[in-house]
């Protein structure tokens, strides 16, 4: 399980910005559920690079989205138990669940699996709307099997992998990574030089039983691609998980060489550099980071962090 937790923390960087700064007496696995929020939030989907994407709690039927406890949106497929309390935003309206109830109806009624498709994207669509990114993914993939094109795998994998990166347990993680992995194997095998298929299916890798081929992978990425943020990032963050700050400091240097907006490389350039000693650089790292940011909180943990330096 600490295995588990420490590869996760890899899929999207070892802390969140700003609330999960480095900090001695918190363990991973305690961190793990914030952590991998980042892929998505700078890069773990499908372009998003910067985006605030937010947790999904997981899937509920529209009659329940309000509820806890394992559930089924009345299609025999069993999405996995609800977490509300992980993320209490993802609480839907009573029109949305009304609709939802009303596109499920319309789901079961098709007439055939072209039809059942086209009812499965608008529902993905509404799931992704309240954040059910899971039941999403499920839905998207129903739309996948009845039109079988690189561009619709890829849909219901970026939505897998988004439910995998905010999954709060082990048994979700590996799910829900698992489904990642499944979907974005068959987009590559459609097209072999989507390095955004790849990317993500390297760090859906690295909360698996075999983390070393999520690693093999994204180098294989950035060999093709040496510019891609979110290899850089996460190999980045490797580098931190294993202690090995000089290269980390190189990986995060080359990241916001590429783009230096990138909130979340230019904090952990700081955070790099200051493990290496180079305290002024690490400043004016920390500094960048929060001049691209109106967040007061993420200001509070530069702040923290500079104050460390002295």
């Amino acid at each position: 399980m600490v295995v588990l937790a420490a590869a996760l923390a890899l899929v999207g960087g070892l802390y969140v910005l700003p609330k999960g700064i480095l900090k001695p007496k918190e363990s991973r696995s305690e961190l793990n559920s914030d952590a991998a929020k980042t892929a998505n939030r700078d890069g773990g989907g499908s372009k998003t690079n910067g985006s605030k994407t937010e947790a999904s709690s997981g899937p509920v039927p529209a009659t329940a989205i309000d509820n806890g406890g394992a559930h089924s949106d009345d299609d025999g497929h069993d999405h996995g138990p609800s977490e509300p309390a992980a993320a209490p935003h993802t609480t839907a309206t009573a029109a949305q669940r009304q609709e939802l109830t009303r596109l499920l109806a319309q789901y079961k009624a098709a007439p055939d699996a072209a039809a059942r498709g086209e009812v499965a994207t608008t529902l993905a669509r509404r799931y992704e709307s309240v954040e059910r990114f899971d039941s999403a993914g499920y839905y998207l993939e129903r739309n996948a099997l009845a039109r079988p094109t690189a561009q619709n795998w890829q849909r219901a994998a970026d939505a897998y992998f988004q439910a995998f990166s905010f999954a709060a347990s082990d048994e979700r993680v590996k799910l829900l990574g698992g489904k990642a992995r499944e979907l974005y194997a068959k987009v590559l095998k459609e097209e072999p030089g989507n390095l955004d298929a790849k990317t993500n299916l390297g760090m859906a890798y690295m909360a698996s039983e075999n983390p070393v081929q999520g690693v093999t992978i994204l180098r294989e990425v950035l060999e093709a691609d040496p510019r891609n943020e979110k290899a850089l990032y996460n190999m980045g963050i490797l580098a931190v998980q294993s202690d090995q700050y000089d290269k980390a400091v190189k990986r995060f240097q080359d990241l916001v060489k590429v783009n230096p907006k990138n909130v979340n490389g230019q904090f952990y350039l700081g955070v790099t550099l200051a493990r290496t000693g180079a305290k002024e650089a690490a400043r004016a790292a920390f500094l960048t980071a929060k001049s691209l940011s109106a967040d007061p909180a993420l200001a509070a943990s530069v702040d923290e962090e500079i104050a460390k330096l002295k």
